[in-house]
């Protein structure tokens, strides 16, 4: 989720590219760095750890003079937040340099075959793509050099190379992670989204995947791998404000980042799923398959939304791997006396990898001898460098205070863990490998929940009005129950809690009446005919009731004409994809009542205080 920002013209770059990069800086801030072809046709690079204030200051003392030039704003995949870890990055001679977003899967195979007898700088995927490009454009021209090496890689890319022997234009490429093209009168600027571009020129070209462009001052020439010729693609005239390019033209960024869950999920799973196997390799677990089958005990430390996504990961654990698991909230656990020991497994779940609470449990944990992994979205965080191993869940920057993304790749996260841990005992590859199918066919169900936006909106205006509400769920899905009750308060500042379906009889029947809606989670799993009987009670009672239900189930139809339907999923993973509505209904009940969405009253995105 990094931003990249490029420029080929008649003006000074630097200006240009800096401008650019507080534009994106919203899509990541762990380091940034800048590279200009100066006017002895040489490549000039200043990079930074920290945000674009930084580079800033570096660049006082230095000006780096010419017309083009390529700049990066890093959110840390592979290799920590370090200088030589920020882009733009040079190939082995320094003739060729790139900036990248995304992450190449294959990058050590490419080592290895390519590369062995290169020296790297850095710890990341992106600087093997600089020296095999450079090394194909000993002999190829750079476009040349950029397609055959586009023809090698496996994952996803948004790419801007340059060349000192080809001066004059950038190669720009696309799989997965955007780019944009911004034509302008002599002059031509490239990003990872329309913000640094509208100053310049409305006219922008959006690459899909597969495409690449040869872009100088004058020129845009734009082609498909894998077929022959320069294609035709039309210029669009865009006419969002600043803010709005930033958010890809979504009214807030909660709303982007609820779409942007289909290409997240991947990114979560990418490279992680092993299909021959029926199971899944966590790169950065740091522990041998002999270790982890002597783990007796998981523990899974949260506070807030993460926890939710951990009281889901109790479940899949237990029934996958059957492993006794605990899910833990942070603020709580350190308290107590826990019972844990070197045969507990402690997952510490956390998006900013700064959660206090989460950090000095975690710190409880070591000190009692636990096993301790992070799980966060931040590459370098407290959480991160203090436990020893783990995994990241590559959500990308998340700027809405209220979780959305993150909290389905925790999710994604937990199931990979749950699944490797599984197959390590005594789940069968035939369950492992068809828990990998269904998760490769998530992404495209969670559109289809999102294709129902206008449907939940016009559900979230009729509810918006009550005081009250009240989810809920069974099972795997209780934990879903509470993260929507969770995001309605939050967001809209309407009470709502959550329960256990069967529990109703023991106390909060007696909350029901007309003017108390019941929100229900009756997915079609082994709980559907008790949730159903449930949800009889709530009717009796007059209780409005708005259900999330399996496409093609008409027999909710019978208990309330207020469904949300979602596509058919194996239980383990539905939490995943009920999960959408609730957060679309949260949204839209918000903007209803005039509320803050990104910023709601009294919260901060991270908690480092207790």
């Amino acid at each position: 989720m990094c931003g990249i920002v490029a420029y080929v013209g008649n003006k000074p770059a630097q200006n240009i590219l800096m401008q650019g990069l507080r534009r994106l800086e919203y899509r990541g801030y762990d380091s940034a760095g800048i590279l200009v072809v100066t006017k002895n046709k040489k490549l000039k690079r200043v990079r930074s750890v920290g945000n674009v204030d930084e580079l800033q200051k570096k660049l006082k003392n230095q000006k780096l003079a010419g017309a083009i030039g390529i700049a990066h704003t890093r959110w840390a995949t592979h290799g920590g937040v370090t200088e030589k870890n920020a882009h733009p990055h040079f190939g082995q001679q320094g003739t060729v340099a790139l900036a990248h977003n995304g992450i190449i899967e294959n990058y050590q195979y490419l080592k290895q075959k390519y590369l062995a007898n290169h020296k790297f700088k850095s710890e990341t995927d992106t600087e093997v793509l600089a020296h095999l490009i450079e090394k194909f454009h000993a002999k190829l021209s750079l476009k040349k050099s950029v397609e055959k090496t586009l023809g090698l890689i496996g994952g996803t890319y948004g790419l801007v190379v340059i060349s000192a022997k080809e001066p004059d234009k950038i190669m720009v490429a696309r799989s997965g992670s955007p780019l944009a093209i911004g034509l302008g009168k002599n002059q031509n600027i490239i990003a990872s989204d329309a913000t640094p571009i509208l100053p310049h020129t409305r006219k922008i070209i959006y690459l899909d995947d597969g495409e690449y462009a040869e872009i100088t001052a004058e020129e845009c020439q734009i082609y498909r791998l894998g077929t022959k010729g320069e294609i035709d693609k039309k210029a669009q005239k865009i006419d969002w404000t600043m803010e709005q390019a930033q958010k890809a033209g979504f009214e807030h960024f909660m709303l982007k980042e609820i779409h942007d869950q289909p290409i997240v999920i991947m990114d979560a799973v990418r490279g992680r799923l092993r299909p021959k196997e029926g199971s899944a390799r966590m790169g950065g677990f740091n522990m041998t398959d002999l270790q982890a089958q002597k783990i007796k005990q998981i523990t899974l430390l949260a506070c807030g939304t993460a926890n939710y996504a951990c009281m889901v990961g109790k479940y899949l654990f237990e029934r996958l791997a059957q492993i006794p698991t605990n899910a833990e909230i942070g603020s709580e656990f350190r308290y107590r006396n826990p019972v844990i020991d070197n045969k507990t497994l402690v997952f510490s779940v956390s998006q900013s990898g700064e959660t206090l609470d989460t950090l000095v449990s975690q710190r409880e944990a070591k000190r009692k001898g636990a096993r301790v992994r992070g799980i966060v979205n931040v590459v370098g965080s407290t959480i991160a460098r203090e436990a020893d191993g783990g995994t990241y869940i590559h959500a990308g920057p998340e700027l809405s205070v209220a979780s959305s993304k993150a909290f389905t790749n925790m999710l994604m996260i937990l199931t990979l863990y749950a699944v490797y841990f599984g197959r390590l005992r005594k789940m069968s590859f035939e369950t492992g490998s068809k828990i990998i199918k269904e998760i490769q066919k998530l992404p495209g169900k969670v559109n289809q929940i999102l294709e129902q936006a206008q449907a939940i909106k016009k559900a979230a205006k009729n509810y918006a009005g009550y005081k009250n509400m009240l989810f809920l769920g069974r099972g795997i899905n209780y934990p879903i129950a509470l993260e929507g009750s969770h995001k309605l308060k939050e967001l809209s500042y309407i009470h709502s809690e959550a329960y256990p379906a069967g529990e109703m009889k023991h106390g909060a029947n007696a909350l029901l009446d007309p003017k108390f809606p019941v929100v229900a989670i009756a997915t079609k799993n082994n709980l559907y005919e008790k949730m159903i009987s449930n949800l009889e009670e709530v009717k009796a009672r007059k209780s409005p009731i708005l259900a999330v239900a399996t496409k093609g189930d008409k027999k909710i139809q019978q208990l309330t004409q207020d469904v949300i339907y979602v596509p058919k999923t194996i239980e383990i993973l539905e939490p995943v994809l009920n999960v959408i509505p609730f957060q679309l209904l949260a949204y839209y009940s918000a903007c209803e009542l005039k509320r803050n969405v990104d910023q709601p009253r009294n919260l901060a995105k991270s908690v480092t205080v207790e």
